[in-house]
């Protein structure tokens, strides 16, 4: 029966600071943007020499053809 007595304060703390957390998390803006995260993988990184002027010069200096 003392068990309870310890363990019931200690639940009840751990779950008063987790609901702490949750609402420092929701009110510093941690949940505004849930989609961009899942699809950022899906979009194409523009990665150096890729585009731009410069990229075309030199493809056609090398004789690479377009």
């Amino acid at each position: 029966m003392e068990t309870v007595f310890v363990l019931l304060p200690l639940a009840l703390l751990i779950a008063a600071i987790a609901v702490g957390f949750f609402i420092w998390a929701a009110m510093s803006g941690q949940f505004d943007d849930l989609d961009t995260p899942a699809v950022r993988i899906l979009f194409d990184d523009e990665g150096p020499g890729r585009s731009g002027p410069a990229s075309k010069a030199s493809a056609t200096t090398t004789g690479v053809r377009e």
